[in-house]
């Protein structure tokens, strides 16, 4: 298989030419396999598609025109209406994102009681002591002014889940960077859930240039170290 081992960006397959080199071409949206409707995801277009293989594929057709370099995923699921994020709910977002993050760590801890893999020994370190000390908020909706005085009174405890966030989302590549295309992956799932999640990103990148520091993001989210 002249293909083997042969990687092809999102929305292009890889193909054969007829001296057997391989070589990639754009995705063919109707070829792609058939998804479930919870596989179906929302474009930058306000448009539904199947599944990613079907955006990625539409958007490599259209590459060079301006529809398709605005064209990105935009969350996960079919698209419907998202209100916009007012300044008092884009105040609030970070106490609740900042507790989501911590509760994750917590369950992936818990995981890991029974059954390694999900942590490393440096991180499972790092979260036994959050664990240990998490037994006051029980993981759930909690009133912002609760998250808030939580947040004050145990600061030590929301540095690491911010510093984690960023980490796992610096990947492409590891440059203490988040490009588009690296937060994508956390955006796209939360804003069906969390419509701020947008603008939150957006007004972290204080200086504009497309590109959040690890500085900007621990701004954003309160963390000073």
């Amino acid at each position: 298989d002249t293909c083997q081992n042969f990687h092809c960006k999102r929305g292009k397959v890889c193909i054969g030419d007829k001296q057997g080199k391989p070589h990639c071409i754009c995705q063919d949206p109707a070829a792609c396999p058939p998804t479930k409707d919870y596989e179906h995801v929302c474009g930058t277009d306000n448009k539904t598609y199947d599944g990613t293989c079907q955006l990625f594929g539409t958007k490599c057709q259209l590459e060079g025109t301006k529809i398709g370099r605005q064209l990105h995923l935009d969350y996960m699921g079919s698209c419907k209406y998202i209100p916009p994020c007012t300044d008092y709910e884009v105040d609030q977002f970070p106490l609740r994102m900042r507790d989501w993050l911590k509760n994750i760590l917590i369950q992936y801890y818990e995981c890991d009681l029974n059954t390694s893999g999900i942590l490393t020994e440096k991180q499972r370190n790092k979260v036994k002591k959050i664990y240990q000390n998490d037994k006051r908020l029980v993981a759930g909706d909690h009133p912002a002014e609760l998250l808030l005085h939580d947040f004050e009174k145990n600061y030590h405890m929301y540095v690491y889940p911010v510093h984690w966030q960023f980490h796992q989302l610096d990947q492409h590549p590891v440059d203490r960077l988040l490009t588009h295309s690296e937060l994508a992956p956390l955006r796209a799932s939360l804003v069906p859930m969390e419509h701020c999640i947008t603008r939150f990103f957006q007004e972290c990148n204080g200086d504009q240039d497309k590109l959040i520091t690890l500085k900007e993001w621990c701004h954003c989210f309160g963390i000073k170290e």
